[in-house]
Order: structure tokens, then C-alpha cells, then sequence
């Protein structure tokens, strides 16, 4: 039994030494090495073409946030101004809100429930006062209030008041930061690009 176990072992050796020596042969080849290099060169190319396209793709979402923040309907400005007046928060972050959230539509619904310009849940438009949650003065209003609140708990952080604004003050604290949520993440982002258009284009009247 023993003269037979060495004799297996011995054979499944050699025939891994063989497949060993295979691929060597198989790296020295200069047909295959050719083959090897091209290969090579063409997953660089690749990887190349995807990062351009990536910075094209993000060039493309600029240009797509500032012609979307020069159109925006100017019906809700004086609203806007009023409300960033009274609680001390910049009117161009409440625009991209509102353009993230609803694109300024005061009848938008979202699958979860939540209504209006700025996409309130009734239980918090109920607890920040707003009796018709579908207005646009009382909406923007008290998602104005809200987020204040959101960037007092967060030091004045946009980033994670925009954060705890789409996914929960709870989930910005357990993850000490900005949630690791492609939806949240995606969010502020966008939110952002917004924001810095409105900024920039100081000239615009509209809301």
C-alpha cells in the first residue's frame, strides 16, 4: 500500500511540473510574449478611455446644473429670500435643494411619502408647523427651519446637514460622517454642483 501511495504521489507530481513548465515555456515564448505586450497596451488604453470618459461625464453634469439653474422658474424667489433671511441660511443652498429635491415642483411626491418643493415628510412638516404641506410658501418655509436646525446639530457642515436632510440625523451620527449610501452620496453631490451654480451666477433673480 505504501509502494502504491508513493507511486500516486510521484505521478501527480510530475504532472503538476509539467503544467509548471508549460507556463514558462508558455512567458518565454517571444510569440506569446508579443501577444502579452499587446494585451498589456490594450488594458491600459482601456483604463485611460474610462477615465476620460469619466471626466467627460462629470464636465457634462456642470454644463447640464448651470443651464437647469439659469431656467429655474423665478415664481417661488421672494419666498426663498424671505425664508434664508429669517433663519440665516444661504438662498443658493435652498435652490439646489429644491432643484435636487422636487425640481421645483410644489405637488412632487416621492415613493417614501415624502411632499412639496422641499420633499418634507408629514410627520416633520407637522412638527415644524407647516398645516398645508403643499404650499409653497409654508413648505419652503419649514424645510428652511429644518435644515437650520440640520447645520446647527452639524457645526455648519453642509455636507453632512445635506446628508442627515436625505438620510437621517441618526445615520450621519452612527456613521460619525456621510453615510456610505450610493443614493446619499449621489445626493449631495448633485446638491453641491447646484449650489455652486447658483453661487456663481449672482445675477440670477430666479429661484
Amino acid at each position: 500500500m505504501f509502494f502504491i501511495g508513493s507511486l500516486s504521489v510521484c505521478y501527480i507530481w510530475e504532472k503538476e511540473m509539467k503544467k509548471v513548465n508549460f507556463i514558462f515555456k508558455f512567458f518565454k515564448s517571444p510569440e506569446h510574449s508579443r501577444r502579452i505586450w499587446w494585451v498589456s497596451l490594450f488594458i491600459v488604453l482601456a483604463a485611460f478611455m474610462s477615465v476620460q470618459d469619466s471626466f467627460a461625464g462629470s464636465k457634462n453634469s456642470r454644463r447640464l446644473a448651470m443651464l437647469r439653474c439659469k431656467q429655474t422658474n423665478p415664481l417661488y424667489h421672494t419666498i426663498i429670500l424671505a425664508a434664508a433671511k429669517r433663519y440665516d441660511v444661504e438662498p443658493a443652498i435652498i435652490k439646489a435643494i429644491i432643484l435636487a429635491e422636487s425640481d421645483f415642483n410644489p405637488r412632487a411626491v416621492s415613493n417614501r411619502g415624502a411632499k412639496g418643493l422641499m420633499q418634507l415628510m408629514p410627520g416633520t412638516a407637522g412638527e415644524l408647523g407647516v398645516k398645508n404641506i403643499y404650499s409653497p410658501e409654508q413648505n419652503i418655509k419649514g424645510g428652511v427651519k429644518y435644515f437650520k436646525t440640520l447645520l446647527n446639530s452639524f457645526d455648519g457642515e453642509i455636507r453632512l446637514a445635506l446628508a442627515a436632510y436625505n438620510a437621517g440625523s441618526g445615520k450621519v451620527r452612527k456613521y460619525n460622517g456621510v453615510p456610505p449610501y450610493k443614493a446619499t452620496r449621489y445626493y449631495i453631490k448633485k446638491v453641491m454642483i447646484y449650489y455652486q451654480h447658483y453661487k456663481e451666477y449672482k445675477g440670477n433673480n430666479t429661484a
